[in-house]
């Protein structure tokens, strides 16, 4: 069988160039490239975050599908309430339906996209 491993993970939005700040300053990784329509960031993970932009991007909406996710991040952190906030500082919002805020915390990205923090 191949020996297939996760390079990366590319997000479409509006605006690369502001989605790639708010995940960079939110996960500490720095940009590795960045042009007009594309900025990826890495670190040492061997797994890359880029972003892309797409024309008449809409974003995705929680928890309705009526335009769905397109891409849910999992990030594990030390401290959800910490996290929480620094993320709210830095542009995430959070919704109201929130399935397991004990063990989950969904907020949506400057575009949209759901993402989750967890301890787990």
């Amino acid at each position: 069988m191949p020996g297939a491993r996760l390079r990366g993970v590319t997000v479409d939005c509006a605006d690369p160039h502001t989605l790639a700040g708010f995940y960079g300053a939110l996960t500490g990784m720095r940009e590795m490239f960045s042009s007009e329509e594309f900025v990826a960031l890495t670190d040492d993970s061997g797994c890359d975050l880029g972003f892309q932009r797409v024309e008449g991007y809409r974003a995705p909406q929680w928890p309705g599908q009526d335009i769905p996710q397109q891409l849910h991040l999992d990030l594990r952190v030390d401290d959800l309430d910490e996290m929480e906030a620094s993320a709210l500082e830095l542009g995430a919002a959070k919704p109201d339906h929130q399935p397991d805020e004990k063990r989950w915390r969904v907020l949506l990205d400057p575009s949209g996209h759901p993402f989750c923090l967890t301890t787990f």
